[in-house]
C-alpha cells in the first residue's frame, strides 16, 4: 500500500496514515477484506515507529474502517454507505469551516459570507 508521510506537516504521522487509508477505502482503491501491511513492515517501509502505525490502525478500527484479527493482521472492513456518507460530510464541513475562517480573516462579515455562499449555490 502506497502511503506518503509529510514529516514537515503539522498533522501527526498516525493521522496522516489513517487519513490516507480512509481515502483509499472511500474512493474504492482499498476493498473490503484486503489485508493491510503488517505494523512492522509498514513502519520499516515508512521509517517510523511501529507504535505510530499501531496507533493509526487502532484509530481506523475505532472508526470502523479496519478489522484486526489477533495473529492474522488488519483488514479493510466492510463499510456501510452511511459511514462513507458521514465521512464525506465531515470533509465538506471541514472545507466550509476553513472557507468561513478565511473570509473572516479577510474582514468579511458573516452576512457577506452567506451572500457569497448563496450566490455560489445558485450556479
Amino acid at each position: 500500500m502506497k502511503l506518503i508521510i509529510n514529516h514537515s506537516s503539522q498533522q501527526p504521522i498516525y493521522e496522516q496514515i489513517a487519513e490516507q487509508i480512509k481515502a483509499k477505502v472511500i474512493n474504492g482503491t482499498a476493498r473490503e477484506g484486503e489485508m493491510l501491511p503488517s505494523v512492522r513492515s509498514l513502519s520499516k517501509e515508512l521509517k517510523i515507529s511501529a507504535l505510530t502505525v499501531k496507533k493509526a490502525y487502532d484509530a481506523l478500527e475505532h472508526e470502523g474502517f479496519v478489522n484486526t484479527v489477533h495473529g492474522k493482521g488488519s483488514f479493510i472492513a466492510g463499510t456501510s454507505p452511511q459511514l462513507l456518507m458521514e465521512e464525506h460530510r465531515k470533509e465538506v464541513e471541514s472545507d466550509l469551516e476553513m472557507a468561513i475562517l478565511k473570509g473572516r480573516r479577510c474582514g468579511m462579515t458573516d452576512q457577506e459570507i452567506r451572500q457569497m455562499f448563496d450566490l455560489i449555490m445558485e450556479e
